[in-house]
């Protein structure tokens, strides 16, 4: 360990299962941690959950470590190297005799089984196991699912039995009062781990053999399992009770009358939680190089919260001298979830922020095609054009100031490839540092840990400095200010433009003295700093359109929907799962990347 294979020949389940041969045992990762036998609670040989709730009692009085978030530039639709650059950051603090660890989030069914691929990282700078890391791991993203579904089982049998009995006998048989839900205000879905696009909007309860004991008839829809509340809750969550506490408050629906229905109305919460008490303790794995991973919650900044939990940062901040998580796609959505949410919850100050960048984003928004997933690269990419790299640069400057509101230097560190060039490199140099960020040139895919000292010396120099961190809002400004906000300081856009329903939502919402005080968990394309992706660069005369605004009352978030992005994705026409296969002779799972 690491994989000596080449990674300009070999694909990265080639090079994870050629390092998996010398992998460190889980109890080997667990005391390289810092953690006792006690608080490391084995699932195999190789991965392993952790007692959080053991660990942070027994450090309750360390001082914590240096808090370091990885965010990156708009992406194009194959991704920038972000999980990539995060094992590369962490192995290269290794290589430099540093104390360090990761929290990264669960891969999706989704992408791993569509165009993405999974989110171990890549070439040299991945962890591993990497088959059961994006096959399901430990269970988490199943047990949020039962526990999501469970409340639309709870909700859809009581809009049956409050058609289909009177009062006195709905009282009788359930031993609750009618709610009075209406069907057509159901905020809550169906979730799956997959993206499926013909689950988006269904029709579900239509009446079979057993007639009006099949079901309630009405507009259902599934979304992504990691868009859940659920998901939200288990990043958020501080501890079980704050989660059950939590649980209780997801809005499902609500009444004919307008009041919010939720788990905790249905009966159903204290269920809920009891399929989540697993998830609570992070997962935990290990870089090709051996450094510890945590793994807890779940990806997807475009559509959910898409941090690390703040279980886990707690327990790596406690155990590791340098602890680095991550937020999901660019500056704009997931650093500025992870700055105004995840901070402001967890009551945790990032030290230093890591925006990522690579020529190949670069050139797509100076003005290259834009790469089509399952397709070959187009030739744009592998030939040198210092002019798109220097005009996309501007969208790489609006995430540097993204980072800079919130009172920190970030660095930037540029996710070096074999097809970039010294003059393409330079230019990059030259922009960022004429903003005042530093620079770091990175070749951790290509060289593992030895590719990313200067990149790892560049932010143990950068935790040095002072921060003066500071929230873009607080929650006492009106629900449209803080929208507008966001969408004027943080995307560039002009203003902002409401649906009726939307409206309609914001004006409920705000006359609710809790819910007017939740954070704000925007949903947006990743693909631009606009709410069309086909935008590029940083987009000028444009206003972000607000379509509806959902409540997400356990995780303390009102999420405001913009442009046309579902919370369910859909399967590319060329998808990954017709490139995994098993090996019947040794079991091992080929084509997961």
């Amino acid at each position: 360990m690491p994989s000596s294979l080449d990674p300009t020949k070999h694909a990265d389940w080639e090079i994870a299962q050629d390092a998996e041969k010398e992998m460190l045992k889980i109890y080997e990762i667990g005391e390289k941690l810092g953690l006792t036998k006690d608080e490391l609670l084995p699932q195999g040989h190789y991965i392993g959950k952790i007692d959080f709730k053991a660990v942070l009692d027994r450090l309750k009085d360390r001082p914590n470590g240096k808090y370091i978030d990885v965010t990156a530039i708009t992406p194009t639709p194959l991704g920038e190297g972000k999980s990539t650059s995060s094992m590369g950051l962490v192995q290269g603090l290794g290589k430099i005799g540093k104390n360090v660890c990761a929290a990264i989030r669960q891969p999706s069914g989704g992408p791993t089984m569509n165009i993405k691929g999974s989110a171990a990282g890549g070439g040299l700078a991945q962890c591993i196991p990497l088959t059961p890391f994006s096959l399901g791991f430990t269970g988490d993203i199943n047990a949020i699912m039962n526990a999501h579904n469970l409340a639309m089982v709870a909700l859809t049998s009581r809009l049956q039995h409050e058609r289909n009995y009177n009062d006195e006998q709905l009282e009788r048989l359930s031993g609750m009062k009618r709610i009075d839900i209406d069907p057509t205000r159901v905020e809550m879905g169906w979730v799956m781990d997959f993206c499926c696009q013909s689950l988006r909007n269904i029709i579900i309860g239509i009446d079979g053999v057993n007639g009006k004991t099949d079901g309630y008839m009405m507009k259902s829809k599934f979304g992504i399992a990691v868009s859940s509340e659920v998901m939200a809750i288990l990043a958020m969550a501080t501890d079980l009770k704050d989660m059950r506490e939590r649980m209780g408050k997801i809005v499902v629906a609500y009444t004919k009358q307008g009041k919010p229905v939720t788990t905790e109305d249905l009966q159903v919460a204290g269920a809920m939680t009891a399929w989540m008490v697993d998830a609570l303790n992070p997962s935990l794995m290990q870089t090709l190089e051996g450094q510890p991973v945590i793994v807890h919650a779940g990806p997807f900044a475009n559509i959910a919260i898409g941090q690390s939990s703040i279980i886990a940062d707690r327990i790596g901040l406690k155990l590791a001298d340098y602890h680095v998580t991550e937020s999901g796609f660019g500056a704009d959505i997931g650093f500025e979830k992870f700055w105004n949410l995840k901070c402001r919850y967890s009551g945790l100050v990032p030290d230093c922020a890591v925006v990522v960048a690579t020529i190949r984003a670069l050139k797509c928004h100076g003005g290259a095609p834009v790469p089509v997933p399952g397709k070959a690269m187009p030739i744009e990419y592998k030939t040198e054009n210092v002019g798109w790299v220097e005009k996309g640069c501007a969208n790489l400057i609006h995430h540097i100031r993204n980072v800079r509101k919130a009172g920190i230097s970030p660095v930037v560190c540029i996710n070096a490839f074999y097809t970039d060039t010294p003059a393409e490199i330079k230019k990059v140099r030259e922009l960022c540092e004429a903003e005042g960020a530093k620079v770091a040139l990175s070749r951790h895919w290509e060289k593992g840990g030895d590719g990313a000292i200067e990149f790892a010396e560049a932010v143990v120099e950068a935790c040095e400095e002072k921060t003066e961190f500071k929230f873009l809002y607080e929650l006492e400004m009106p629900i449209k200010d803080r929208i507008s906000l966001i969408a004027k300081e943080v995307y560039g856009a002009d203003g902002v433009e409401y649906s009726n329903e939307a409206n309609a939502a914001i004006d409920r919402i705000q006359k609710d003295p809790h819910l007017s005080k939740l954070g704000m968990c925007m949903v947006k394309t990743h693909l631009s700093l606009s709410d069309n992706p086909a935008l590029k660069g940083v987009p000028k005369g444009w206003n972000l359109k607000i379509r509806e605004v959902l409540t997400y009352g356990g995780a303390g978030f009102i999420v405001p929907v913009a442009g046309a992005i579902s919370l369910m994705p859909g399967t590319s026409s060329n998808p990954a799962f017709k490139r995994v296969d098993v090996d019947v002779n040794t079991g091992k799972v080929q084509g997961v990347f």
